[in-house]
């Protein structure tokens, strides 16, 4: 009996279990299709039982833009207001203006359910369950009645010429109507106005006319404008053109300038240039013939090896040679003449060789013996007056020369005793014969050498020769 009422006890736990189960998913089901979201080109509208604002003030149904929201079952239900754009055509006729004139205002208004959330309430309260058909009819009689009352407070020159001012009376005007009933307006087009009496296209003649006078006044006034601009413009263009002339010229006479400056420049640069070749050109000539006497002299050192060695040869080797001559003579006349035109070759190079080595030899002599009279002499110049001196004799023989000719068959001395200069007659006529002798007192100072005392003796000054000539008398007188 006890195992009877536990199995019967846990089958009723079961199946609460399964109740509960089963009831909470109904809940979760319930309100998962209970929550419903908005989308944004929409307004949902939620209506039933609807709490109080905060304020305690009531509503009738609930406006959500965007967003979701929970309704409840059985006491709350939704639905959809579109904000889809609606183009409403408004062809005004025969509207009276300030100036009872009648004129027609065809437009097009766009207007549209309002996201604000007042605006929305009205919406929710006069458009609910209306098609967009209905809505843009409804619309269209608002904005007949609002765009007749605008034109009948404006003249026809304002609404022609201020469209702006137009349109912002239409907007205020309209819009305020449209917001009782939960719309917007979002665009007005006006796109033509006219009327039956030619008013307008009157105002347009007048203001074309209006505008050809004062398009052909400022024509006339630029043209004037533009004759003095000319004239002005000649004027500047001949003071530029007169400027730039001066530059010019100026410029020229500079460029001419500094091209004569640059070409003595060049000819300093080119003189330069030709002394430095010149130089350059005297020390290689330099260095070759250097180079030619050195390799004459090689040349002449193995031409005295050679010579050396032919000798020994033909002191050592003769009777080898003896023994070799019948062997040579017997070799083919061809190779006695190769040899004999070799041996002709070798002995012209051979002389021509000697004769180079001759005259390295002569040259490096007389460079070394320069050189050491230099170095003896100390300076240059002082080997060059040793040179001239060496030379004298072949000058003196080549002045002897000039009078070696002349014939004096004979010559008279008459000694009268001294003269008042102490010197005898004989003394002075052999001194003229010196004085008559080329001048080689001026040869010798030319080489930087004087005279020897016996033939040329040295010059007295006066005041020294009057002296003597005082000691003298003086002498005379002790006597």
């Amino acid at each position: 009996m006890s195992n009877l009422l536990a199995s019967t006890a846990v089958t009723i736990g079961i199946i609460l279990a399964v109740v509960v189960v089963l009831v909470l998913f109904m809940l979760l089901l319930i309100v998962f299709c209970r929550y419903k979201k908005c989308p944004s080109d929409k307004i949902m509208v939620i209506y039933g039982k609807i709490s109080p604002n905060k304020d305690g003030t009531y509503r009738s149904a609930k406006c959500i833009h965007g967003g979701a929201a929970f309704i409840w079952p059985f006491i709350q239900s939704y639905t959809f207001l579109d904000l889809t754009p609606l183009s409403i055509s408004v062809d005004l006729k025969n509207a009276l203006s300030k100036q009872n004139i009648r004129i027609d205002v065809p437009s097009i208004f766009t207007v549209g359910i309002s996201t604000d959330p007042a605006i929305m309430q009205n919406a929710a309260e006069r458009l609910l369950g209306l098609q967009l058909k209905q809505i843009s009819e409804l619309a269209k009689d608002v904005i007949f009645g609002q765009l007749r009352l605008v034109i009948a407070t404006m003249e026809i020159e304002e609404i022609n010429t201020d469209r702006d001012k137009f349109l912002e009376a239409i907007s205020r005007n309209v819009e305020g109507e449209l917001k009782k009933v939960g719309l917007k307006l979002i665009n007005v087009n006006m796109t033509d106005i006219s009327d039956e009496s030619g008013y307008i296209v009157a105002l347009g003649k007048e203001a074309a006319a209006k505008a050809i006078n004062d398009a052909k006044i400022s024509v006339a006034e630029e043209n004037r404008k533009g004759a003095i601009g000319e004239a002005n413009a000649l004027m500047q263009q001949r003071i530029n053109v007169a400027e730039a002339e001066s530059r010019a010229i100026e410029g020229e006479n500079k460029a001419k300038a500094e091209i004569a400056q640059s070409k003595a420049l060049l000819r300093e640069k080119e003189a330069e240039a030709m002394k430095l070749a010149v130089t350059a050109e005297n020390v290689q000539a330099a260095k070759a013939k250097e180079e030619s006497y050195a390799a004459e002299k090689q040349a002449e050192i193995a031409r005295a090896s050679r010579e050396k060695a032919t000798k020994e040869a033909d002191v050592i080797v003769a009777s080898e040679i003896e023994k070799r001559k019948i062997e040579i003579e017997a070799d083919a006349e061809a190779e006695n003449v190769r040899r004999r035109a070799k041996g002709e070759a070798d002995a012209i190079f051979a002389k021509m060789e000697a004769e180079a080595r001759g005259i390295y030899e002569t040259l490096s002599k007389q460079a070394e013996g320069m050189d050491k009279l230099v170095h003896a002499a100390g300076t240059a110049d002082e080997a060059v007056r040793l040179m001239i001196a060496d030379k004298l004799e072949e000058l003196v023989s080549t002045q002897v020369e000039a009078i070696k000719n002349l014939k004096i068959d004979k010559v008279t001395v008459w000694e009268n005793g001294q003269n008042a200069d102490g010197k005898t007659a004989t003394a002075n006529f052999v001194s003229g014969m010196m004085k008559s002798l080329p001048p080689l007192d001026d040869l010798y100072s030319m080489a930087g050498l004087k005279m020897p005392k016996l033939i040329a003796p040295e010059k007295v000054e006066a005041p020294e020769k009057s002296k003597k000539d005082g000691d003298k008398k003086s002498d005379k007188k002790d006597k």
